[in-house]
C-alpha cells in the first residue's frame, strides 16, 4: 500500500481538558535510520497522555509533540539500520510519541511482533503497560516466585498487567480498588481485593498476611499513600511508585523503618530512557512474557473502544476513572 504525503491525527489545540482534542491533518512522518514507520491500526490511551494533553508531561527532546506512547499496526517503511523487520509485518510498539495518528514512526528495538492469535486491538493495548510492569515489578521490585505483591489501582491498566503478570511468575497478588465492582474484577483475574474506600488498605494488608507485610508495593499515588505502603513492606520490602496521583510532596515523615527493616524505595519513568534501555525491556519481553500471550495466561482487558476521531470521549472516561483495564482508539482497518 502506497504511503500518503499527509494523514489524520489528533492534535491538542493548547493544555486543557478533552475537549483541546481534535483532528488535524499534517504531513506523514519519516522514519529515522533506526525507526520503523507503522500504518498504525490501534492505539492506546494512558495516564501519560492525559499528563501530556493538560501540559504536565511534555515529550523528551526529538519526540513527536502528538500524543499517543503505544499502537499497533503494519511497518510500511523501515530506516537504513534495520534489518529484523520488513515492510508487511505486523507490529506493536512502544512509541516515543505520534500514536494518536494513522501513521507512526517508533525505533525498531521498541516494537514486537504481533502475539500469535492477537488482531491490532489487543497487541496494541500490550506495549505501555507490559513493558512498564516488566521495567518496575520485575527489574526494580525483583519479584521472585513464592513472593507477595500489593498493587495500587487494580483495575487500571497497569494493575491489571501486574496482577496477571506476578501470578503468573508465582508470586501471591493483593489490590486495591475503589468500588466492590472493581474488587470483583480484580479478583477474577488472581487477586485479593481491598476496597478502599470502606477499608484501611494498611490495616487489611496487616490482617491478611498475619503482619507479615508483602515483598514489593506497585503505587502510583505517591504522597498520601507513602507512610502506610512502608508500613505494608516486609522486611526487606521494595516500594516501587510509578506515579504521583495523590501527591509528590510529604511534609514530614519518619524514615526509621527504611533501615531498621532494610526496605527499599525506588521507582521510575518510563518514557525518558534511552532506546537501548526500552530494547533490553523488548527483549525480555518477547522472551519470558510473550509466550505467556500466546498461550493464554494473561492478556490485555479492554474496557472501551472509541475511533480516532473521538480521542476527547476516550480521554474523559480515563479522567472518570470508571474503566477497568484498558481504553483504546481504532485507526485503521
Amino acid at each position: 500500500m502506497p504511503v500518503p504525503a499527509t494523514m489524520t491525527f489528533i492534535e491538542a489545540a493548547g493544555s486543557g481538558g478533552p475537549e483541546v482534542l481534535r483532528p488535524a491533518t499534517g504531513p506523514v512522518p519519516q522514519p529515522r535510520a533506526d525507526e520503523v514507520l507503522i500504518r498504525v491500526m490501534a492505539a492506546g490511551v494512558n495516564r501519560p497522555d492525559v499528563q501530556q494533553r493538560r501540559g504536565a508531561y511534555p515529550p523528551p527532546p526529538g519526540a513527536s509533540p502528538i500524543l499517543g506512547l503505544e499502537i499497533a499496526g503494519e511497518v510500511v517503511a523501515t530506516g537504513a539500520e534495520v534489518t529484523q523487520y520488513r515492510p508487511g509485518d505486523r507490529v506493536c510498539a512502544l512509541a516515543n510519541g505520534g500514536g494518536y495518528a494513522e501513521y507512526c514512526t517508533a525505533p525498531a528495538a521498541q516494537t514486537l511482533p504481533w502475539p500469535a492469535g492477537f488482531d491490532a486491538l489487543r497487541a496494541a493495548a500490550l506495549p505501555e503497560t507490559y513493558f512498564t510492569v516488566w521495567a518496575n515489578v520485575f527489574m526494580l521490585g525483583r519479584l521472585a516466585p513464592g513472593e507477595s505483591l500489593l498493587v495500587h489501582g487494580g483495575t487500571s491498566g497497569i494493575g491489571v498487567t501486574a496482577i496477571q503478570l506476578a501470578r503468573a511468575f508465582g508470586a501471591t497478588v493483593y489490590a486495591t480498588a475503589g468500588s466492590d465492582e472493581k474488587v470483583a474484577a480484580c479478583e477474577r483475574l488472581g487477586a485479593v481485593g481491598i476496597n478502599y474506600r470502606s477499608a484501611d488498605f494498611l490495616a487489611e494488608i496487616q490482617r491478611l498476611t498475619d503482619r507479615r507485610g508483602v515483598d514489593v508495593v506497585l503505587d502510583m499515588v505517591g504522597a498520601s499513600y507513602f507512610p502506610r505502603n512502608l508500613r505494608c513492606l516486609a522486611t526487606d520490602g521494595r516500594l516501587v511508585i510509578i506515579a504521583f496521583l495523590g501527591g509528590s510532596k510529604l511534609e514530614a515523615l519518619d524514615l526509621m523503618p527504611i533501615m531498621t527493616r532494610r526496605l527499599t524505595v525506588t521507582g521510575s519513568t518510563m518514557r525518558p530512557r534511552s532506546t537501548a534501555q526500552k530494547g533490553a525491556i523488548a527483549a525480555a519481553l518477547r522472551e519470558r512474557v510473550w509466550p505467556l500471550l500466546e498461550a493464554g495466561q494473561c492478556g490485555p482487558v479492554i474496557h472501551q473502544v472509541f475511533p480516532l476521531a473521538e480521542a476527547a470521549a476516550a480521554h474523559a472516561l480515563m479522567e472518570s476513572s470508571a474503566h477497568i483495564g484498558k481504553i483504546m482508539l481504532t485507526v485503521a482497518a
